[in-house]
Formats: structure tokens, sequence, C-alpha cells
């Protein structure tokens, strides 16, 4: 019988990590990589599996998914964030994916919703990622932010909708701006951009434009007006660390 371990990195997430085990407990392995959590996260997750790690120095999302995948043992791996959930409609539909010969990772449609509405459009829906994959074919890179899989060999596309719980409330998408826009100004800096006012102020506004006019935010009513502030928020303050982010000259100076 074909093996599916379930891989999820946490911190902090005691509100939303046991909903999310709650869906996948069905695998046959379940491993989470926590990054130092001041809460119950550790705790919840211990009540599900005893493959439960912490490693306290972050270094993006992407090698700390790494870590999660290196404690897989599965034929297959799901890769699932803790505000997200698997319906058993898309139970069904990975245990049947995994069966198949023909390819060796799948993306998957993510309903997102925001502040308790389900966006259609932002560039939310169907917002298809790669999540599914054989153990042995692929790999995060090693971005801070938007990590991506990596995988070697043909991918198709599944149809049932992976549960994404973005945003509860206004707390937590001042919360995750904030935290996303530190990580997103390190990975700017990687790839050798320049932030400063302007640049914040520009970005920010292309982000709106981009996500309320170009992607139809505005046909999702009042919470697509609040997507596009806060998408043009996260991307004024990420250009706007950046120009604040201390130079390597100087730091290495001060070591």
């Amino acid at each position: 019988m074909t093996s599916l371990s379930v891989i999820i990195i946490a911190k902090n997430e005691s509100t939303d990590i046991r909903a999310c085990l709650d869906s996948v407990r069905w695998a046959g392995e379940i491993v989470v990589v926590d990054g130092g959590s001041r809460d119950d996260t550790v705790a919840i997750c211990r009540e599900y599996t005893d493959k439960v790690y912490i490693f306290e120095d972050w270094s993006g999302f992407g090698p700390q998914k790494n870590r999660a995948l290196s404690y897989a043992t599965g034929e297959w791996v799901l890769s699932v964030d803790a505000d997200e959930r698997v319906s058993p409609a898309l139970r069904k539909e990975i245990e049947h994916a995994m069966v198949s010969e023909r390819f060796v990772g799948y993306e998957i449609p993510r309903r997102s919703s925001y502040c308790g509405r389900v966006l259609r459009h932002g560039g939310w829906w169907p917002d298809h990622v790669l999540r599914l994959f054989k153990r042995e074919q692929g790999r995060f890179c090693n971005r801070r932010v938007h990590e991506k899989v990596i995988v070697r060999g043909p991918l198709a596309r599944l149809q049932e909708p992976l549960i994404h719980e973005t945003y509860g409330s206004l707390e937590e998408v001042l919360d995750k701006i904030n935290s996303y826009s530190g990580e997103g100004a390190q990975l700017l800096r990687e790839q050798g951009k320049r932030g400063g006012l302007g640049a914040a102020l520009a970005h920010g506004l292309w982000a709106f434009i981009r996500t309320y006019f170009l992607k139809a935010g505005l046909l999702d009513g009042r919470e697509g007006f609040m997507l596009a502030i806060s998408n043009a928020e996260g991307t004024y303050y990420r250009y706007l660390k950046l120009a604040y982010l201390p130079d390597r000259k100087e730091r290495s100076d001060s070591e």
C-alpha cells in the first residue's frame, strides 16, 4: 500500500494547528517541525504524532520545510500549513492520485478566506500550489519566503480545494504583514534589490492596482478591497524595511 507522510512547520499556531492535524490524522505519518513556539503548539502536536522536532535557528520557510521533509519516510509527501485543512473529498482524491504511476507531483487549488469571507478574485483563486509529491522526487527551494517545491518529473492537478483559513481577524493580518515583510526584505537583499521610500511607494501602489483591478479583487466587495490594501502595505513595508537593513559590510565590521 502506498504510504503518505504529512509535513507541517509551525510556530505559535495553537489557535489553528489542531484543526489542521485533525484533517490529516488519517495519514500514515505526520511530521512537525516547530520553530520554537511559546504557546501550546508543541503539546497539541504531540497528541497526534511523536515526530515533533524543534529548531529555533530560523533561516526561512524553505529551509525549515526541507528539515521537515528530511524526517519523512513515506513514499509520498503532503505539505500543509497550520492554517490549512484537508477536506474528506480532497483526502479521497489524494489517495486516488497516489496510486497512479503517471505523475510524481500534484498541484492543489487553494480556497482561501480573508476575515471569514472566501475570496474568488484578487489572485486568490484557484491559486494552485504544488503540495503532493513523491518524496524521492521533490525538494523545497531554499527561499526565505514564498518557497516552492521543485519536482523532477511530470505533474498534474487535483480538483478538490485545500481549505486555507488565511486571516481570521485584522490582528492576524497586521501580524503577518509585519512578519512576511521582514522575511521579504531579507529575500530582496539576497536578490540584490534596493529599497527606499520611493521604491516602497511605487511597488506598494502597483501591488494595490494589480490585486484590486487587474486581478479583479473589486468583485469580492469589502474584503477584496481590504486584501488589496493588505498586499499594498506588505509590499510597501518590504521595500522600506529593505532600506533599513544593516549593510553587510557595516555588520561584519562591528562583529
